[in-house]
């Protein structure tokens, strides 16, 4: 019984006709946006070109290497050039190697533990008008 109602309910005259007009509606502005308003027929270009690939010279021939950019280094430029970084590496160690601490590290210390404090204050709106002399 099923089969017979999807038979007559998707293949019936009225149906199809349907989706036929339904069709008709959507497809008609497709249709009709890729018209030309002006057409030239003699700058027509078949859309198939048949002369196949050429050879514009521009594609690099993979036999021929490079062009080297610089002078490359000889073995004992780069040598010589190695044990100067290792010097100047090994003066950098002699002297402690680390930046010297700040002078007031005590200073510095006591900012970074209130700072956050402050600056929540101000922005909530409870300033301190030590710290902000524009604070009502």
């Amino acid at each position: 019984m099923t089969i017979n109602v999807g038979g007559t309910y998707f293949l019936g005259a009225g149906s199809i006709c349907r989706i036929a007009a339904a069709a008709a509606v959507l497809c008609t502005p497709l249709l009709a946006g890729g018209c030309e308003t002006s057409s030239n027929a003699s700058n027509a270009r078949p859309t198939a070109v048949t002369e196949g690939p050429k050879d514009t010279g521009s594609y690099p021939n993979l036999n021929i290497p490079p062009p080297v950019a610089a002078k490359q280094l000889t073995k004992e430029e780069t040598a010589a050039k190695l044990a100067q970084l290792k010097a100047e590496q090994q003066a950098q160690l002699a002297k402690g190697g680390r930046a010297k601490p700040a002078a007031n590290t005590a200073a510095l210390n006591t900012l970074a533990r209130t700072h956050g404090d402050d600056a929540l204050k101000q922005i909530e709106g409870k300033c301190d008008p030590a710290l902000d002399p524009n604070c009502n």
